[in-house]
Order: C-alpha cells, then sequence, then structure tokens
C-alpha cells in the first residue's frame, strides 16, 4: 500500500501542535494562570494532553512514516483527535477511547519495523508503544490520571531509550552492555507494575547512567554544528532523567508529594524536550520534507529550557509557589521561542533557496 505524501501529514502534524498548546495552557491553568477557557476545563488532563496527544501524535506519525503504510496514519489521526477532544469538553471517553485507538496503531506500526529486523530496540520500540496503550487503558478504568502517569512516562522514555539503542550499534559496545540495558527495562516495568516509585526512581537513574556510558553522545559532543547541538541535548537531557530519579528516591513520584512537579517536569520538559530539541531538525524534515539547516541560535531556546526548568525545580523544592508559578509561564515561553526559531530557521533557507 502506498505511503502518504508529505502534504497530508502536515494536518496530522498540526493536530499534534494543537494538543501541545492545550496542554501547555491546560498546566498553566493548573498554576493559576489566566487562559482561554477551553484550556482552563482540560486543568485536568494536562498530562494526558502533553503525553497521549501531543507526543502519541508525533511518535506515531514518525513510526507511520518509517512503515510506509498508509493505514499507520490512523494512529497519529486517532492520537491528535484525542486531544481536540479533550480540548473541546467532548466526553471524557470519547478521547481515552481515541487515545487507546492510538496506541494500538502505533503498536501496529512498531510490528512493522519488528517483522523487518528483530533486534532488541525494535522489541523495546514495541514494548514503548505498549506502555502508552497500558497507561491509556489504566486510566480508562480507574479515571485517574495519576494511576496512568507510570506507564506514559514508560511510553516516552523506552522509546526514547530505543532510538537511541538503536546508534549503540555503530559503537564497541560490550555484550554485558545490553544485557545490562534489559535488565534495566525491566526494573522500570516492574517498578510500575508493583507501584513501587522508588524502584521505578532506581531504574531511570540506571537508565540515565547507561545512556551517559553507552550513548554516542559522549563522542558527538566534540564535533561540530548540529552533531554537536543533538549531542548537547541528549547528555543534558540524561542528567535531568538522572535528577528525577533521585527525586524519585525522596518520594517525589508519590501523589500529592511536595516534590512531584518538580520530578515530573525533570522527565518531561529536562529528559523529553530536550531530546525533541535535539532531534526536531531531524525528524521534522523527515515527516515534512521541509529542511531544518542547522545554526548556532538553536542553542538559546536549550538553554532557556534548562535555565526556567531549574528554577522550576528550585521553586518546587524549596515550597516557593511564586517561583513555580513564574518558572512554569517561562517553560512555556521556551517552546514559543524554539518553534520561533525552526520557523525563522526555514524561512531564511527558503528565501537562500528562492535566491
Amino acid at each position: 500500500m502506498a505511503d502518504l505524501k508529505p502534504g497530508g501529514r502536515l494536518p496530522l502534524l498540526f493536530f499534534g501542535m494543537l494538543s501541545l498548546l492545550g496542554g501547555v495552557m491546560a498546566g498553566l491553568a493548573r498554576l493559576g494562570w489566566d487562559v482561554p477557557g477551553p484550556a482552563m476545563q482540560a486543568a485536568g488532563v494536562h498530562g494526558p494532553l502533553m503525553i497521549a496527544a501531543f507526543f502519541g501524535t508525533v511518535i506515531s506519525l514518525e513510526r507511520a512514516v518509517a512503515a510506509g503504510r498508509n493505514w499507520a496514519y490512523l494512529a497519529p489521526l486517532a492520537a491528535g483527535a484525542s486531544g481536540i477532544a479533550l480540548l473541546a469538553g467532548a466526553p471524557l471517553l470519547l478521547g481515552q477511547m481515541l487515545g487507546s485507538l492510538g496506541a494500538l496503531g502505533l503498536i501496529a506500526a512498531s510490528a512493522v519495523a519488528l517483522r523487518r529486523q528483530v533486534a532488541v530496540f525494535t522489541i523495546i520500540l514495541t514494548l514503548a508503544a505498549g506502555c502508552w496503550l497500558v497507561g491509556n487503558l489504566v486510566w480508562l478504568a480507574t479515571g485517574n490520571v495519576s494511576a496512568a502517569v507510570a506507564w506514559w512516562l514508560l511510553f516516552l522514555v523506552l522509546t526514547i531509550a530505543g532510538e537511541r539503542l538503536e546508534l549503540t550499534r555503530f559503537l564497541p559496545t560490550p555484550p554485558l552492555a545490553q544485557k545490562l540495558f534489559l535488565a534495566i527495562v525491566g526494573i522500570l516495568l516492574l517498578g510500575a507494575v508493583a507501584l513501587f516509585d522508588r524502584l521505578f526512581a532506581g531504574g531511570l537513574i540506571a537508565l540515565a547512567l547507561w545512556l551517559l556510558r553507552y550513548d554516542i553522545a559522549r563522542r558527538n559532543i566534540a564535533t561540530e554544528g548540529l552533531t554537536r547541538f543533538i549531542a548537547a541535548c541528549l547528555l543534558s537531557g540524561y542528567a535531568w532523567l538522572a535528577a528525577a530519579g533521585l527525586l524519585g528516591l525522596a518520594g517525589a513520584f508519590a501523589p500529592g508529594h511536595e516534590w512531584r512537579d518538580a520530578a515530573l517536569h525533570a522527565i518531561g520538559l529536562g529528559f523529553v524536550f530536550s531530546m525533541v530539541f535535539g532531534h526536531a531538525p531531524i525528524i521534522f524534515p523527515a515527516v515534512t520534507r521541509i529542511r531544518i539547516p542547522y545554526h548556532p541560535a538553536l542553542y538559546l531556546p536549550l538553554a532557556l529550557l534548562h535555565l526556567t526548568l531549574a528554577l522550576r525545580v528550585f521553586g518546587g523544592l524549596n515550597d516557593n509557589f511564586d517561583l513555580r508559578h513564574t518558572a512554569a509561564l517561562l517553560n512555556g515561553l521556551v517552546l514559543l521561542i524554539f518553534i520561533a526559531t525552526l520557523v525563522t530557521l526555514v524561512r531564511r533557507n527558503a528565501k537562500r533557496g528562492a535566491r
């Protein structure tokens, strides 16, 4: 079956960006900021909008392009539609069902890659898609977003880890390292199943240390240009993942813990969005066929991301609500700065092409 052309993929990406915008504003609403009505009423589904709807759409779209099957695009369509349903105030069940359909579609698309190449990294990517589905089903069954958070975090963490594991094939990695990686994944899964937050936190620390030790980013940081920028994003993201794990060991992943906001955003913003910043110049052109040229200006939003997140974490650890309140707004502005930077680079490249 023929693949969907790049022009047909843009609306799906747009749906994901709506979920991102709505999710950011819903998060601000949770901290008392005045936001438009749809985002205000979606304050309770900030997590599902950011993880299940936005990242579900983007990751499913990327996997659909890799699968090269038209049916695979039903996954990002369903995930994007779930975000719109949540923002539109539709019955919660509709958003939950659409998100679950998106997860099933991602599992099917991941299975295509698994059939093409049975390897540890393709198994991990398929397992990550399964974690997204489990999280959605837990939310559907309990109506409790907090109960699904560990599974949704695993969806993102294992997706990133699986993609990084693929690149270790080009390094002289000892056989024991892969066994250690699988053991870490097992610890994370056990922590999610047993609701043992500290075991889960320990798994995050172990994974961060594994990535810092074996990821090719350690070598690429000594290069230049886009390769060095990506390495900087990766290494800084791994540091935030380790920090989240350390907070988790102190009990921060428990619902209601005063450090929970700091721990969750150390993963969601510090780790995951560092990966987004680093991979966007590669993944966006692969999906849309629109080139994003490298420019040192990309370091600005990366530095601001870490600075504003550090302020938010500091505010959370010291029970300083005003600092958390302000830093959360700055976190959202950083994402807009990053998008504006990408758009500017694309426009500059288009003008040069025209000349």
